[in-house]
């Protein structure tokens, strides 16, 4: 996990499905109208946090593991203008730095499937939730058969894909109620589309710039590279998003 996490930091990207589309259905599940207080998990560059502090009446809580992905966070809400609205921290989605029942509605968007005890991680989640409240995962999930290279590939990045009965059995454990899961097959060139539109032609033309200075300079960041885009194509035929959510 660390190399693949660390190259997006450094190039200034988060791996997100599904885009704006995929979150704005995440959180109607999660009923975010009437949230005052809101935790997302694994930030990434802060995306998904400033569009829920734009979008939303309610305080943003964001944590991410990676120091590197929190300062993008950072200037991600200062350019938009909500850095009075969220709050950023470096965190551990297996000890969440919160006193339990605290938020209204807690998210983790593509960030479970790098932990390898996701149960306990989903329990996490679940602690820091106010009874009544809701938890939502938007997640990779395998939809079909996995090549058995696209497997490794999978293992050797650091993740453990399932697929949506895996996920489901995984939130079962975590005394959630009222469950609701929602899969979408992944079609490549719509993926790209929200992918830009989720991130934004400025910090897109940014980032591919940063990844180019990169791939020209760090070996290890070509290699990695190749071993992510090998696997891409046959990655995307066998895959989606799934949208699992609970209520505490």
């Amino acid at each position: 996990m660390g190399e693949f996490i660390d190259m997006q930091a450094e190039i200034g990207i988060s791996k997100h499905l599904g885009g704006f589309p995929a979150t704005r259905q995440l959180l109607d599940l999660c009923h975010i109208e009437v949230a005052s207080e809101v935790l997302d998990v694994g930030c990434g560059i802060g995306v998904g946090p400033a569009y829920i502090a734009r979008t939303h009446d309610c305080h943003v809580v964001a944590v991410d593991l990676s120091p590197k992905m929190i300062e993008w966070a950072r200037r991600r809400v200062r350019e938009e203008g909500v850095e009075d609205r969220v709050e950023l921290l470096v965190a551990d989605v297996l000890e969440l730095p919160f006193e339990a029942d605290r938020f209204d509605v807690v998210v983790a968007e593509s960030v479970l499937a790098f932990v390898d005890d996701k149960p306990r991680a989903i329990q996490e989640l679940v602690r820091v939730t106010k009874p009544g409240g809701y938890v939502g995962l938007n997640e990779f999930v395998w939809l079909g058969e996995m090549p058995d290279d696209v497997v490794q590939l999978t293992h050797d990045l650091g993740t453990l894909v399932l697929g949506a009965e895996g996920w489901r059995a995984a939130m079962d454990g975590s005394g959630l109620r009222d469950q609701v899961v929602k899969t979408r097959r992944l079609d490549p060139m719509v993926e790209l589309r929200s992918r830009m539109r989720w991130i934004g032609l400025r910090w897109m033309v940014r980032a591919w710039g940063r990844a180019l200075l990169l791939l020209a300079t760090r070996p290890e960041i070509r290699r990695l590279y190749k071993t992510v885009a090998s696997g891409a194509g046959k990655a995307f035929d066998s895959s989606g998003y799934g949208l699992f959510v609970g209520r505490k």
